[in-house]
């Protein structure tokens, strides 16, 4: 019979399956209307949990560009299962809506590849701020605690693998 191993299974049903897990949580501070309630919705999602607080580490960044290279830091020092990643790029008259997403998404994807930190990508790129506001608690959720969620998930599922 395989053995199934799945990063939603919780080892600690007393605790929450976020308990003993560190975080860290790099956030673009350009489009902060929008990232800080991703923030909200990332921190209350891992403390709900069984995050403690005090194993949190938040980080931010000028914008969505700068993300990668605080990321990789992160990760690099060994002390955080997951590095959460969030920010907010809105199309705007120019192509540098599509250099900066682009280069975060590939930048982002980059770290948890070379570090084996698993490394969560929720930078929001919309068209429109309505579009960002709806993912950022609005009508389509929160995507900052679907960003928590996937990094309880793989740190769990890779903590497994070791």
């Amino acid at each position: 019979m395989p053995r199934v191993h799945d990063g939603a299974a919780n080892p600690d049903p007393e605790h929450g399956p976020a308990s003993g897990l560190r975080f860290a949580v790099v956030v673009s501070k350009f489009n902060d209307f929008v990232t800080s309630k991703l923030l909200d919705g990332c921190i209350e999602h891992l403390e709900e949990n069984g995050a403690d607080t005090d194993e949190i580490d938040i980080y931010w960044v000028p914008g969505a560009f700068e993300i990668p290279i605080a990321a990789q830091k992160c990760a690099q020092t060994g002390r955080f299962d997951a590095v959460i990643c969030l920010g907010a790029v809105i199309l705007g008259e120019t192509d540098h809506y599509r250099l900066v997403v682009d280069g975060a998404t590939q930048g982002i994807a980059r770290v948890g590849l070379d570090t084996g930190v698993p490394v969560i990508f929720e930078v929001l790129a919309t068209q429109t701020v309505a579009l960002a506001m709806a993912r950022a608690g609005g009508s389509a959720g929160n995507k900052g605690e679907e960003a928590a969620q996937a990094a309880i998930e793989i740190a769990r599922l890779l903590a497994t693998i070791r």
